[in-house]
């Protein structure tokens, strides 16, 4: 896949996702035991497949970013902790290619994020504490000839600055 980088002038985070994006609230039901959250079912109308299931965690502060599949939809949610995911839509053809969304995800912003192939992704962690994600992937990870290709986080030609925003 091609970067579009030669015009570094690009648009703020959509309040509507990049297309193909679905961000999907999840419902948390508390009683006397615990919590029940259900993910992802079968039947929800963005699935598409199983590939397999994942975690993977992220410490404080660190970033965990740039990478796209070519054939992959990355279906994830943060279950302990908080994550600020970034997502930018570099697809030839896409009505919102150059496009950036920033999504809240975790602990107090329960949601799924399907991640068609094609939009590069990543995370960083913005709780105090390691960040748990879960990824429910469309296909299984292939050792042999992987469908993951990575962009440096801060370098990489990607215009978004992972750096805390005060104000």
């Amino acid at each position: 896949m091609k970067m579009n980088v030669k015009n570094k002038k690009f648009k703020q985070p959509l309040s509507a996702p990049i297309d193909g994006v679905v961000i999907q609230p999840l419902k948390v039901v508390p009683d006397e035991r615990g919590r029940l959250m259900e993910i992802m079912r079968r039947d929800d109308s963005f699935f598409s497949g199983f590939g397999q299931v994942y975690l993977s965690t992220v410490y404080p502060g660190v970033v965990k970013a740039w990478h796209y599949h070519r054939i992959q939809d990355d279906r994830f949610t943060c279950v302990r902790g908080m994550v600020k995911a970034v997502l930018y839509d570099d697809r030839e053809g896409s009505k919102t290619r150059g496009s950036l969304n920033v999504i809240y995800v975790g602990e107090f912003n329960p949601v799924l994020i399907v991640i068609p192939a094609g939009v590069y992704h990543g995370w960083k962690c913005v709780s105090d504490y390691e960040a748990y994600v879960i990824n429910v992937p469309s296909e299984p990870y292939n050792r042999e000839d992987p469908d993951e290709f990575r962009v440096d986080p801060h370098e990489g030609g990607i215009p978004y600055d992972w750096a805390r925003k005060d104000g």
